[in-house]
């Protein structure tokens, strides 16, 4: 395998920056915790068999590897492969040893053509500046008969403030602006995660089917959705980075709501409604 030069590992390889380098293996946990039961219900409806060779692309800190593993059992193969060099090490920590993880570009896997018979990828294909071009690669690591489980939830996370619509839509349209500015890129190429259905199909793989999944939560909230809306959606998505897109006014309202310490967070509230969806598009090489 190639090895990157210190350029090349820290010049953005994706459409929302991904390096070598970076570093938000903490979310990714947070993410996996909290999603834990749509997440295993989704591999459990691809009806994984013994004996399978099963690769995760975009693998992040590893907990589903583990998952995967307990699918395919002692004589399958499970493989992550994982861009971020943090994120692999966590992974590599976080698995038994028979799982391998390859620090590695999808577009330049190390692995030998048709030799796989799943590869499931969660969050991953829609960084990239060509989805299409990512999903026509890993189509050629798959068997005749293998399939591709293309995994995506939201891209910005929605919250249904049933107390305040105009606040609720304020901060969806804010959160927006942020990542367009931030990234540079347009409200089409934010939408194009949306594309699923079409990459799999413009990749010549046949069979599709879609399954959406509602990560919803209600008060009281388990420790693993508490944590998950405190540390990544309230202070990392809706903290300091939306006050210029705001009103001091709307801004500091939506600080209350965030901060544990305020009487008004949400998190305390009884008519607290997250809602986060995952959607699991399916696709089969032809035989």
């Amino acid at each position: 395998m190639k090895k990157l030069t210190a350029h090349e590992a820290t010049v953005p390889c994706g459409l929302l920056g991904d390096t070598t380098t970076r570093d938000y293996s903490g979310k990714l946990k947070q993410f996996n915790a909290f999603a834990a039961p749509e997440l295993r219900d989704a591999i459990a409806s691809l009806r994984l068999q013994p004996g399978m060779h099963v690769v995760d692309v975009g693998c992040g800190t590893g907990e589903v590897l583990n998952w995967l593993s307990a699918a395919v059992g002692a004589t399958g193969v499970v493989i992550g492969i994982e861009l971020a060099r943090a994120h692999a090490a966590c992974a590599r920590s976080a698995t038994p040893a028979q799982v391998l993880v390859l620090q590695a570009d999808l577009l330049r896997a190390p692995l030998r053509r048709a030799s796989v018979d799943l590869i499931w990828t969660v969050n991953t294909i829609n960084h990239l500046r060509d989805p299409l071009a990512g999903v026509q690669a890993l189509a050629g690591l798959l068997r005749p008969g293998g399939r591709i489980a293309l995994g995506q939830s939201s891209l910005l996370p929605d919250m249904v403030f049933a107390w305040d619509a105009r606040l609720e839509r304020l901060t969806n349209e804010a959160v927006r602006q942020y990542y367009r500015d931030r990234y540079g890129v347009s409200e089409a190429d934010l939408a194009a995660v949306r594309a699923l259905v079409g990459w799999l199909r413009g990749a010549g793989l046949a069979n599709v089917s879609v399954r959406t999944w509602s990560l919803e939560r209600l008060s009281p909230l388990d420790v693993a959705s508490e944590n998950y809306l405190r540390d990544v959606i309230f202070r990392d998505t809706w903290g300091e980075r939306l006050r210029p897109y705001l009103s001091a006014e709307d801004f500091q309202r939506l600080t209350q709501l965030c901060d544990p310490r305020s009487p008004d967070c949400a998190l305390r509230r009884p008519d607290l409604h997250f809602l986060q969806t995952f959607t699991l598009a399916v696709a089969q090489l032809p035989g």
